[in-house]
């Protein structure tokens, strides 16, 4: 069992968990994702490494309550263990040296955004990064964002916070001011997808990683299923980032949508 020995509550129904996970913590990469069961019975969550520490042998999750198992999950405290915690799982996010990239991400999207982000700061790319939430108190870090970009605008749906707006309208104010190069996004896939439309009128090249319902992790389930380019992908092996202009998002919001009564 993997301990945890931190924990953070960003709002009433998102938390940050640092679990100890020293193998996963040394070999992941930004993009990585893991599969973390709570329970001998419990359903099985993916999750995306938000952060590792190799010196402390640990790795963050961060946690949105939306059904009964990942309630389980933000209801666990420092010192509970989590039965199961299986990764690094999917393909790392590729990273190079574009220009500037623009990290479009939306509430607990930030928090696979934030590894991407760091990376590609690393790898000498200019790193605007447009943050939205619906109200300020489910803005998350931002702090953390700002130390990996040279750039962050803060959007909220009420404006609270920050600017008021949408995330596309954030993400539309820099391409009409400057060259971008990329643009990853992350996020409610409703949101991916209208990130998605609008690069694709600018014809910038596009990255969605997308948050399928998943089981096994492995390819063998095919519940993770989309449709990519007309083919049929398994986002838990064949990503879980893709081409956004050529995801089919209109039927993998209903496919997420076949548990909404449950939970």
């Amino acid at each position: 069992m993997n301990r945890i020995v931190g924990k953070e509550i960003f709002s009433e129904n998102v938390v940050r968990l640092e679990v100890e996970a020293p193998l996963i913590a040394r070999s992941r990469k930004a993009g990585h994702f893991v599969i973390v069961k709570v329970g001998r019975y419990g359903e099985r969550i993916p999750l995306t490494i938000a952060a590792a520490s190799v010196r402390k042998g640990t790795i963050t999750l961060v946690v949105q309550r939306v059904g009964k198992s990942s309630a389980k999950i933000c209801a666990l405290n420092e010192g509970d263990e989590i039965t199961d915690l299986v990764g690094p799982l999917g393909r790392a996010t590729h990273v190079e040296r574009f220009g500037t990239v623009v990290c479009a991400c939306g509430g607990v999207g930030a928090a696979p955004m934030l590894p991407i982000a760091a990376a590609m700061k690393e790898a000498g790319n200019r790193v605007v990064t447009v943050l939205a939430a619906r109200t300020k108190d489910l803005v998350i870090l931002e702090d953390e964002l700002r130390k990996c970009s040279d750039e962050v605008t803060v959007m909220t749906d009420d404006g609270s916070y920050g600017v008021k707006g949408l995330v596309t309208n954030g993400v539309e104010d820099v391409i009409r001011r400057e060259r971008v190069d990329l643009c990853v996004t992350i996020g409610p896939a409703v949101m991916m997808k209208f990130v998605a439309l609008l690069t694709e009128k600018y014809a910038i090249p596009t990255v969605a990683s997308l948050n399928t319902i998943m089981v096994d992790g492995t390819g063998m389930c095919g519940a993770c299923r989309v449709t990519v380019g007309g083919k049929t992908k398994f986002v838990c092996v064949d990503g879980p980032e893709f081409d956004a202009h050529k995801v089919d998002f209109d039927e993998m919001m209903l496919r997420l949508n076949a548990y909404r009564e449950v939970e």
